[in-house]
């Protein structure tokens, strides 16, 4: 195996990673609308119980991400995680409140209530989607951050830190550039209809699956009008290429529309993406509206969204980062953008790593595993007076 297999080895499982998270963010979705999802206070139950299943898939996923991140890229991890401060530690911050309202909010001697555990879900659900697709659009569109690898060497230097971020706002001025707003309000609004999705397939309440197929229209529609608009964006966009030999970064006008073209495996993955994410959409709507008729429509519409989901993800972040392209633009300097190759840990690290890797498919069966265990049957109101209800 070569130092450039690992490389792109470790960038796909990076990715792939990245979009499972963005799959299992259903929870966060579904959180967000939990109050419009039920009206009463059992119904909200209902809806919290639902995600409070499978919230933890979606935090070890998270952590996982970041741990696969740091051990594989590092220069990536300490530019980001240490530059970008401030918007990470929102982002994992939401996630804590999540992890603390499941547990605590119909506890003995809750003092807040439980509306306001509630509340911290639908925070959680709004920020951590919408943060976190921010975060990815950088790669596309850029940050201000400076690598300064000489600190590393230097005895004599005034602080020892490769990265920086070049001002004061720590990451947040991501959120002034419109397209980084544009691609986080899509993933929010997809996180809300895989969660509508979801509920509608786990939850046996018609009251709250009436009103889900309400919802479900109204969160995919933006959804789709915003990732269009960003697809469209990106395609025409100049992106930061890097060159083989020399390392130098430079613009090269259409760049992620020639990686798709140059790499037609990813186009017809981004396509196919594409398609089953409308599929689930569609068919939940007929079904919603008794006009489900076609045995192509009558699957649950939770799984070729979410399958749909991961394949676009994926061929989007593949895209960012094969192909000579620079997966983390620098905005301050482009020559201190980072690259799978000027970003990666060694070859001994990425290739010991390669045969843990090899576990992998394991977990993933016993995910799937625990996964059908837990929805062996759907949720209703009985239910809530086990004790292991949230």
């Amino acid at each position: 195996m070569t130092y450039v297999f690992l490389q792109y080895y470790w960038w796909f499982l990076v990715s792939l990673l990245a979009a499972l998270l963005v799959f299992l963010m259903f929870v966060q979705g579904a959180n967000s609308m939990v109050r419009s999802l039920g009206w009463t206070a059992e119904g909200r139950r209902l809806v919290v119980n639902s995600t409070g299943r499978k919230w933890e898939f979606t935090f070890t996923t998270l952590v996982t991400f970041g741990g696969a991140f740091f051990a594989s890229f590092p220069l990536f991890y300490s530019t980001s995680f240490g530059g970008a401060y401030w918007l990470w530690m929102i982002i994992l911050f939401s996630f804590v409140l999540q992890a603390v309202s499941y547990e605590f909010q119909n506890k003995l001697g809750n003092l807040l209530g439980p509306q306001t555990f509630q509340w911290f879900l639908v925070l959680n659900g709004i920020l951590g989607p919408l943060l976190l697709g921010g975060a990815v659009a950088t790669f596309f569109e850029g940050s201000n951050f400076v690598v300064e690898k000489a600190n590393f060497i230097d005895a004599g230097a005034v602080t020892p830190v490769i990265s920086r971020w070049g001002n004061a706002s720590h990451g947040l001025d991501a959120l002034l550039n419109p397209w980084v707003l544009v691609f986080g309000l899509a993933v929010m609004f997809l996180a809300r209809t895989l969660g509508t999705l979801y509920i509608i397939n786990n939850v046996n309440d018609e009251d709250i699956r009436s009103r889900a197929s309400v919802r479900l229209v109204g969160s995919a529609v933006p959804f789709v009008v915003l990732f269009v608009a960003y697809l469209v964006h990106l395609l025409l966009k100049d992106g930061y290429a890097w060159e083989a030999e020399t390392g130098q970064i430079y613009m090269e006008p259409n760049k992620y529309l020639h990686n798709l073209l140059q790499m037609w495996p990813l186009l017809i993955l981004l396509l196919v993406g594409v398609v089953l994410v409308l599929w689930g959409i569609v068919a939940e709507v007929l079904r919603g509206s008794k006009q489900n008729q076609s045995p192509l429509l009558a699957v649950s519409g939770i799984w070729p969204a979410g399958i749909g989901t991961v394949l676009t993800v994926l061929s989007l972040l593949l895209c960012a980062g094969w192909n000579y392209t620079a997966y983390y633009p620098s905005t301050f300097d482009p020559q201190m953008s980072l690259t799978i190759e000027n970003s990666s840990s060694s070859y001994f690290t990425l290739n010991t790593m390669f045969y843990v890797s090899l576990l992998i498919p394991f977990v993933l069966a016993y995910i799937v595993y625990c996964w059908r265990k837990i929805d062996s049957r759907k949720l209703n109101s009985d239910e809530l007076v086990h004790d292991e209800a949230y």
